[in-house]
């Protein structure tokens, strides 16, 4: 899963765990409402027998879901929705709250997060939670004791090799656990850590206990849909995959990259649904020079950062003799981009990948381009893999130097600590190769081609060369340098598409105001009239989408006032 977003500078590389507790302050509905208890209490009797609503929060010490989920709660009783909340009461033993810098060497393996995170995370999110009066559901009023030993020894007994492709009556069981465990070490791989399998053994555990829970207490309550962050990982990952199978609609949320704004997903993360997007939710938008221009500036403010939560530089470094002095080359010959991820960013199964992962595609590709001397291969990796809220452990400079102790002479690397601005430094390339970064869908929509070889969300758009084979990947390679940008249909389609992700999908909240630290992001209200329908477009795309099934597609391209305001 990606962190949360946030001002990057603020959030230093090894984060200590006294800093979690230290900065996840709770969202304070009691001041909140202390102008509308009377309303509050009457809406919420109302609501009772209303659209049954679950928001399994799960990790309540995750100061970026808390003040977004408490708000989708009382927006949604406000709209005659029962809602109920589900917090995880010191019950796991892994969870995506722990990461390895938070503990000691062998603590987290030998003891868990029980001794270090579970108490302050279960407190901050009941704290958070309980000055509402909904109805709070706990983790362990919903599992039994043969339940809890079933899960360990399953978790004990199961065959190392074995536990990524686990399942249980058709869960994907193993593959969460997997990806938990990944997540928790920062790495796409164990190679290396000691700790690896003591690690999986407990997000195994974990994901059989939160399976067991999660159906007693669908099965048991009655609830017709469920609301949380992410939708992958241990625990959430496997509730999304129970609440499937009982036939509970689910909705996932995330936070966007523009400011004040949410990605929210039916049945599936974002990861997933923006890849399979149908064509026509976008195709038909209006288009006019507002919206073209709204884009334009956007686009434009994405090399400094100033309309988001995240960037990586503060003063990125734009000047071309300067980065080519930096890196080695020579921007007059042709030049091929590549864009990396974070190597352990959401480890999940996606049938359109043609490599097993990131680092084999990138070591294939270097190995490509070491017999293509007419061009030069720049590799960008990812900022985040340093200045990420949650550091590699693994990065993809240490992963190519194990093959590649010498780089082939027609192949450069910007490393991930460097101030080069990616987007100066691609637009001078041919064209440029992506695996899943979103960039495909900034640097399509100015004009350059992009080969997609995994699972970016720009795939199945019709403005990309989509890999759909290994075969068909070195195909396309084999057409470069194309020497020439996107023809104007092409592009013109890109544009549309970039507007529908940016505008559309990314949901803007009035009422979630930006932080300058951590956690990004808070409630900030006067009065329950703030969060009532009709109040806030995009308050009501989201609850329309929770309750009635729609599209959470902010109609961003009908309000002109805002174009314009973007325009000027």
């Amino acid at each position: 899963m990606r962190s949360p977003v946030v001002k990057l500078q603020e959030i230093p590389g090894k984060i200590h765990k006294k800093f979690l507790n230290s900065v996840a302050p709770k969202t304070d509905w009691e001041v909140l409402l202390k102008h509308d208890r009377a309303l509050w209490k009457k809406k919420r009797k109302v609501a009772v027998g209303g659209t049954k609503i679950l928001i399994a929060t799960s990790t309540g010490g995750h100061p970026a879901i808390t003040p977004m989920e408490s708000l989708l709660a009382v927006a949604l009783t406000l709209r005659g929705a029962e809602v109920h909340f589900l917090l995880c009461d010191k019950f796991l033993p892994a969870c995506l709250q722990a990461t390895s810098t938070l503990f000691q060497e062998g603590e987290f393996a030998s003891h868990g997060p029980s001794k270090s995170l579970c108490d302050g995370c279960f407190q901050s999110g009941r704290d958070s939670y309980e000055p509402l009066g909904l109805t709070l559901h706990r983790y362990s009023d919903f599992i039994t004791g043969e339940e809890i030993d079933v899960a360990a020894k399953l978790a004990c007994s199961t065959p190392l090799g074995l536990i990524a492709s686990y399942r249980m009556e058709g869960l994907s069981i193993g593959e969460h656990a997997i990806a938990g465990a990944l997540r928790y070490f920062a790495r796409g791989d164990f190679e290396g850590e000691p700790q690896s399998e003591a690690v999986i053994r407990r997000y195994l555990e974990a994901s059989l206990r939160t399976v067991f829970m999660a159906r007693r207490l669908l099965k048991k309550q009655g609830f017709r849909k469920t609301v949380f962050h992410h939708g992958i990982y241990v625990p959430q990952g496997l509730i999304g995959e129970v609440a499937r199978r009982e036939g509970v609609a689910v909705v996932n949320w995330n936070p966007a990259y523009r400011k004040k704004c949410f990605i929210f997903s039916h049945e599936r993360s974002y990861h997933h649904t923006l890849i399979s997007e149908p064509t026509p939710q976008w195709e038909g938008m209006a288009w006019n020079p507002q919206t073209d221009t709204k884009l334009t500036n956007y686009l434009r403010s994405r090399w400094h950062g100033t309309r988001d939560w995240i960037w990586f530089h503060e003063k990125p470094e734009l000047e071309l003799s300067k980065i080519a002095e930096e890196i080695g080359i020579d921007f007059s010959k042709p030049c091929i981009g590549m864009l990396t991820n974070v190597v352990w960013d959401a480890q999940l199964h996606f049938p359109a990948n043609v490599f097993s992962n990131m680092m084999e595609w990138a070591i294939q590709t270097i190995r490509y381009f070491e017999k293509r001397a007419d061009l030069q291969l720049l590799i960008r990796v990812h900022p985040a893999e340093m200045r990420g809220t949650l550091p590699s452990r693994q990065t993809v400079v240490d992963e190519i130097r194990k093959v590649f102790p010498v780089l082939p002479k027609n192949v450069f690397v910007i490393p991930p600590e460097s101030p080069v601005s990616t987007y100066a430094a691609m637009l001078q390339c041919d064209s440029v190769i992506i695996y899943g970064t979103k960039m495909g869908v900034e640097l399509a929509a100015v004009g350059m081609s992009v080969i997609v070889a995994g699972e970016a969300w720009v795939r199945n758009k019709g403005v990309t060369s989509d890999a759909v084979s290994r075969d068909d990947y070195f195909r396309l390679l084999d057409r470069l340098p194309l020497g020439r940008r996107l023809d104007e249909a092409v592009l013109q389609r890109a544009r549309q598409y970039a507007f529908h992700f940016f505008f559309r999908r990314m949901i803007p909240l009035k009422n979630m105001e930006p932080r300058p630290i951590w956690p990004p992001f808070r409630v900030k209200i006067d009065s329950l009239q703030e969060l009532m329908p009709n109040q806030d477009p995009g308050l009501d795309v989201i609850c329309d989408g929770i309750l009635e099934g729609k599209d959470f597609i902010y109609p961003a391209e009908s309000l002109i006032d805002e174009c314009r305001n973007e325009a000027k």
